[in-house]
Protein backbone atom coordinates (compact mmCIF):
# COMPACT_ATOMS: atom_id res chain seq x y z
CA UNK A 1 0.00 0.00 0.00
CA UNK A 2 1.45 3.37 -0.99
CA UNK A 3 1.69 6.42 1.24
CA UNK A 4 -0.68 9.23 0.25
CA UNK A 5 0.64 12.78 0.47
CA UNK A 6 -1.19 15.92 1.52
CA UNK A 7 -0.85 17.23 -2.04
CA UNK A 8 -2.60 14.15 -3.42
CA UNK A 9 -5.45 14.58 -0.94
CA UNK A 10 -5.93 18.21 -1.96
CA UNK A 11 -5.83 17.36 -5.67
CA UNK A 12 -8.47 14.68 -5.11
CA UNK A 13 -10.72 17.22 -3.37
CA UNK A 14 -11.15 15.31 -0.14
CA UNK A 15 -11.05 18.56 1.83
CA UNK A 16 -14.52 19.58 0.58
CA UNK A 17 -17.22 18.78 3.10
CA UNK A 18 -20.99 19.09 3.19
CA UNK A 19 -23.01 22.22 2.61
CA UNK A 20 -23.20 24.51 5.62
CA UNK A 21 -26.94 23.94 6.02
CA UNK A 22 -26.19 20.26 6.76
CA UNK A 23 -24.44 21.16 10.03
CA UNK A 24 -23.35 18.44 12.44
CA UNK A 25 -21.81 19.82 15.67
CA UNK A 26 -19.82 16.61 16.24
CA UNK A 27 -17.46 17.50 13.38
CA UNK A 28 -16.84 21.11 14.43
CA UNK A 29 -13.24 20.45 15.47
CA UNK A 30 -12.41 19.15 11.97
CA UNK A 31 -13.81 22.13 10.05
CA UNK A 32 -11.13 24.54 8.87
CA UNK A 33 -13.39 27.21 7.33
CA UNK A 34 -16.50 27.79 5.24
CA UNK A 35 -16.34 28.90 1.61
CA UNK A 36 -19.28 29.47 -0.76
CA UNK A 37 -21.67 27.54 1.48
CA UNK A 38 -19.43 24.47 1.81
CA UNK A 39 -17.30 23.48 4.77
CA UNK A 40 -13.59 22.98 4.16
CA UNK A 41 -12.19 20.13 6.25
CA UNK A 42 -8.88 20.46 8.08
CA UNK A 43 -6.87 17.58 6.64
CA UNK A 44 -4.19 17.85 9.34
CA UNK A 45 -6.74 17.03 12.06
CA UNK A 46 -8.76 14.46 10.16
Amino acid sequence: MSVISMKQLLEAGVHFGHQTRRWNPKVAEYIYTERNGIYIIDLQKS
